[in-house]
């Protein structure tokens, strides 16, 4: 089994890649394969909406995103790290999920992948953006990997992070639940396979009629 582990953050190494490394450590001690990918410091524009993966089952733009999408397809599992920028994730971070997970809609099944999310900041502002990632997962019938606390840490610096120990122990707790998931997931769609998802329904009510108020 494997997991991608995306490094949104700039500072190669950080607070978000201190974080990460604690959950690789236990991840691979339970026999779990990893790997990384930067997307921080990566010149990656957003979405434009155009639905060329649509009909070709790639982006548009031929950049990093397009050199995940395989290996989100192989991946057992995905934890997503970010930095907290005005209560949110890093801009490109969010671009790649943007379009990793748009133009993959018709060429990689995320059914039961297991997803997580881990963020950092120096004070507050952290919980909107974990919430933020979070949300790909759930459109994806993707599970997500919990801890005991919030899947955050706290510093300016990877030296910071070494004196918040409830949040490296958050981080061991959050690779203990993720494995173990990821081996009970593994064990029954051995035995019968993921569940089957139905997308035949599409509520829309683009084309109702409003009556406007008098």
């Amino acid at each position: 089994m494997k997991v991608l582990l995306i490094q949104g953050s700039p500072h190669p190494k950080g607070c978000v890649w201190r974080a990460l490394t604690e959950v690789e450590k236990i991840l691979n001690e339970n026999g779990i394969e990893t790997e990384w990918i930067n997307v921080g410091t990566k010149d990656i524009r957003g979405c434009i909406a155009c639905h060329y993966c649509m009909t070709h089952g790639k982006c548009v733009f031929d950049d990093i995103v397009n050199e995940t999408a395989p290996k989100f397809n192989e991946a057992d599992g995905m934890i997503v790290g970010t930095p907290t920028y005005y209560a949110g994730p890093n801009g490109q971070l969010h671009s790649f999920l943007d379009r990793l997970f748009f133009s993959t809609m018709f060429t990689v099944d995320k059914t039961m992948k297991v997803g997580a999310t881990l963020v950092s900041s120096r004070r507050a502002g952290s919980t909107s953006a974990f919430d933020d990632i979070n949300k790909y997962f759930t459109i994806c019938s993707m599970p997500i990997a919990s801890s005991t606390y919030w899947n955050e840490v706290h510093g300016y610096k990877a030296e910071d992070v070494e004196k918040d120990k409830e949040g490296l122990q958050v981080m061991r707790n959050l690779g203990r639940n993720m494995a173990f998931l990821l081996k009970a997931i593994n064990a029954q769609k051995e035995k019968e396979g993921i569940p089957k998802q139905e997308n035949t329904e599409s509520t829309s009510f683009m084309g109702t009629q409003l009556e406007r108020p008098e």
